[in-house]
């Protein structure tokens, strides 16, 4: 069973950085494709990509909202991927979640399978409030 823990959410200012920690279990992280997701308010049934990595950590995926604002990292010795938040405003308030790729996907371009339904194990979500 693959547990996935989130850390790092909280209350910024706009224009304010925040950098959010995913540790993985399991003994194979560097094998997979992992992401970052957000939920925003009163979007239950959304939850949307913000970035995507892959497996070696050498090619990356951002959505527009987070392009030049936003970087994905990981360190596979530490079984633990990033998300370096920069330039933040409320828009980004939203409840954050890391996901790995379901290994089905495993080969598919990132971002060929970026849609929710790629993605088999969750986080439990680390909220981020941006106040304005």
């Amino acid at each position: 069973q693959v547990q996935l823990v989130e850390s790092g959410g909280g209350l910024v200012q706009a224009g304010g950085s925040l950098q959010l920690s995913c540790a993985a279990s399991g003994r194979t992280f560097s094998s997979y494709v992992m992401a970052w997701f957000r939920q925003a308010p009163g979007k239950e049934r959304e939850r949307d990509v913000v970035a995507i990595i892959s497996g070696n950590g050498a090619n990356t995926y951002y959505t527009n909202s987070a392009k030049d604002r936003f970087t994905i990292s990981r360190d596979n010795a530490k079984s633990t991927f990033y998300l370096q938040m920069n330039s933040l405003t409320p828009e980004d308030t939203a409840l954050y979640y890391c996901a790995r790729r379901a290994t089905a996907w495993a080969h598919s371009p990132l971002s060929a399978a970026k849609g929710s339904g790629a993605f088999d194990y969750w986080g439990q979500g680390t909220q981020v409030t941006v106040s304005s």
